[in-house]
């Protein structure tokens, strides 16, 4: 049984609503007698007017007739007004019946739903009643005041205008349930779209981040053909609709123009014809095409309002109202309960949040990753080539590359020349232009690829919330709260964290430092389950101290991989491998290899003039009036100077290390 036919259903609930309200209906009733008058006028005056008054040479007589007329418009309009206070004394209880409802929900199951509910859903269920009830009303006084028009003027009239209005109003009535179950099945498809794209829009960052976009595009796929078939069905049955209204409120015009002859030598006066004309024309017709259309769309939407508001408990929305793309390219909507969608630096997403460290697909939770086939590499680099357009110079030409599992590679080498791009062609970001990347024996880019790596870049992304939210955002497990603090330590964020009251403590992210956001990243990182873990100059507003402390957490990590991109000549010097990215110059080998056997890797290190430690100053509050965040203050570099300048306050460095680098060659 359908809902709308079983008892307690819409439709029962809704008669039971108008039986309660029968006074109510029987004055909507009485001043739509009015209305009615002024139709029978609308064509009998006119006939009158020229069958007894112009066509028989008495104007007189034919302009009062038209008076009468006149009359019954203005009796007409007293109706009218009439009709919309009665309307509005049955639309309003409706409307604060639907409001106990939703409140009384929204309080009892705690819905999240309900302020919707009252500021839209409500409202929309309130005026698309009244529509349906002046459309309803309106055309069955308009069609008794012409019925009753034509027999007045000859009944020959009906036998021309009646088949044509009944069959008419047969069809429509035969295609008015498919057609609102089609409706119904459009809009919630349309809304279901709406509600996807709504959540996936805002979280395409980390969508990207996940290599999730294949899975999401086809998920979006599927909601369009959904509502495109449910469009088409739509369609077919709307055709049925417009057939119906020629049916029953045109064919009747031509029938009468085309009947005319027969119909005059039957007796049936000029004057009775043209007011036949004008019942249908001025009259029919409109009432006909508004009830088509009120009730096949306006019905339709009544009908899935009411179910949600008087039935259904409406579903709370996603909490944050944001895609969360999940580890491996798999996309959950919203985060889990409680969880405010990522904001960013200043709770709205915005180009400063580069969020590819926000999902490295985690799915698969410890013990379940993707085996790496038998004795693959941790990461693999054969003839990778990469350039940012057609015609652009490589930044990456034919580069090969192995690590085993466990390695510590360092990547260095001037700004500019493409470090930051070949991490990106790493971890899936970027489509290689030539060669192939493999990581733990996975293909790059692909899903199984995406869940094994955890990319940090120099911009930190921190969402509002609590500290074990954010720090447990790469997981899909709840993180116990000793795992939280273990991994807090391991990085040094246990500082912050109990200064900041616990991990139960709220997260603003205005209110951090672009340091302190860096170690929220680094320990978000620390407790992912990926093995390969890429550090993008993701220290780069830290101190020496507290750069070596995450670095070196991150290689003690068991089964870990740790690729950085250096902003210090100390990364380097930790790593167990160096990569120099320099174009034709480029090198690799360990620290003390490269500085005995690369001139440029010699030139880069020894490029930099150190500044005597004196002070150290914190970083310039990230709400300054230019929105600069400082590297760091005087004297805060004090290991011997940097690898890459990235602005800090009073270094001094040659102008050759920031040159114009080649593109990145083979591997020395």
């Amino acid at each position: 049984m359908s809902e709308g036919s079983a008892p307690g259903g819409i439709y029962g609930r809704g008669l039971r609503y108008l039986r309660a309200r029968w006074r109510v209906l029987v004055r909507l009733g009485g001043w739509s007698v009015l209305e009615t008058g002024q139709t029978f006028l609308t064509g009998y005056a006119p006939a009158r007017a020229l069958d007894e008054g112009f066509l028989a040479g008495r104007p007189g007589i034919g302009l009062g007739w038209l008076g009468v007329a006149g009359i019954g418009v203005l009796v007409g309009a007293l109706g009218t007004v009439r009709v919309y206070a009665a309307v509005a004394a049955l639309v309003e209880p409706l409307r604060d019946v639907l409001v106990g409802r939703v409140v009384e929900r929204g309080v009892r199951e705690a819905d999240a739903g309900a302020l919707s509910g009252l500021t839209q859903q409500v409202e929309i269920a309130r005026d698309t009643f009244a529509g349906l009830v002046m459309v309803s009303r309106s055309f069955v006084f308009t069609a008794v005041g012409a019925v009753v028009g034509l027999a007045s003027l000859d009944p020959l009239l009906l036998l021309v205008v009646m088949p044509p209005l009944a069959a008419g109003l047969g069809l429509f009535a035969a295609t008015l349930r498919p057609l609102a179950r089609r409706q119904e099945d459009f809009l919630v498809a349309d809304e279901a779209l709406a509600d996807g794209l709504g959540r996936v829009c805002p979280g395409l960052r980390d969508i990207t981040a996940a290599g999730a976009e294949d899975r999401v595009a086809a998920d979006t796929g599927r909601q369009v053909d959904t509502e495109q078939r449910a469009a088409y069905a739509l369609t077919r049955w709307s055709v049925l609709r417009v057939a119906s209204l020629a049916l029953g409120g045109q064919l009747p015009i031509v029938l009468l123009l085309a009947c005319a002859p027969w119909l005059l030598a039957r007796g049936v006066t000029t004057g009775a014809l043209v007011g036949a004309l004008a019942y249908v024309t001025q009259s029919l017709l409109p009432a006909l095409h508004n009830l088509v259309h009120g009730l096949g769309t306006s019905g339709s939407r009544l009908v899935v309002v009411l179910r949600r508001l008087v039935r259904e408990p409406a579903a709370a929305p996603a909490e944050g109202g944001q895609v969360v793309a999940a580890p491996g390219g798999q996309v959950a909507a919203g985060e889990p309960h409680g969880t405010p969608a990522p904001q960013g630096r200043a709770d709205t997403p915005g180009p400063e949040d580069d969020p590819t460290d926000a999902k490295p697909a985690d799915r698969y939770g410890p013990g379940s990753a993707p085996h790496p086939t038998d004795r693959a590499p941790a990461l693999s680099l054969t003839a990778v080539s990469f350039a940012y357009g057609p015609a652009a110079t490589p930044v990456v030409d034919r580069l090969d590359l192995c690590l085993p599992a466990g390695s510590h590679l360092a990547v260095v080498g001037p700004s500019g020349i493409g470090k930051s791009t070949l991490t990106g062609l790493i971890a899936g970001l970027l489509q290689p232009t030539g060669g192939s990347i493999r990581l733990c024996g996975h293909p790059v880019p692909s899903p199984d690829a995406a869940a094994l790596r955890v990319l940090i870049p120099q911009e930190a992304y921190v969402h509002t919330g609590t500290l074990a939210e954010n720090l447990g955002h790469l997981r899909t497990d709840p993180v116990p709260e000793v795992e939280l603090l273990a991994a807090a330590e391991a990085v040094g964020l246990a500082p912050l964290l109990e200064a900041l009251g616990g991990p139960r403590a709220s997260v603003d992210p205005a209110a951090l430092s672009a340091g302190e956001r860096q170690l929220v990243a680094l320990a978000r990182a620390y407790l992912s389950y990926a093995p390969l873990v890429l550090l993008d100059e993701a220290t780069c507003h830290l101190d020496p101290r507290a750069e070596e402390r995450a670095e070196r957490a991150f290689a003690n990590r068991p089964g870990t991989t740790l690729v950085v991109v250096a902003h210090r000549i100390s990364s380097a010097r930790r790593a167990g491998r160096v990569l120099l990215m320099d174009g034709s110059r480029t090198a690799y080998g360990t620290h003390d290899e490269l500085v005995r056997d690369s001139p440029a890797y010699r030139e880069l290190v020894g490029g930099w003039t150190a500044v005597p430690p004196k002070r150290s100053e914190p970083a310039l509050p990230l709400g300054d009036a230019d929105r600069v965040d400082a590297v760091a203050g005087p004297g805060l570099a004090g290991d011997r100077g940097h690898v890459v300048a990235h602005g800090p306050v009073r270094q001094a460095q040659v102008p050759r290390d920031l040159r114009d680098g080649g593109p990145l060659g083979r591997e020395g």
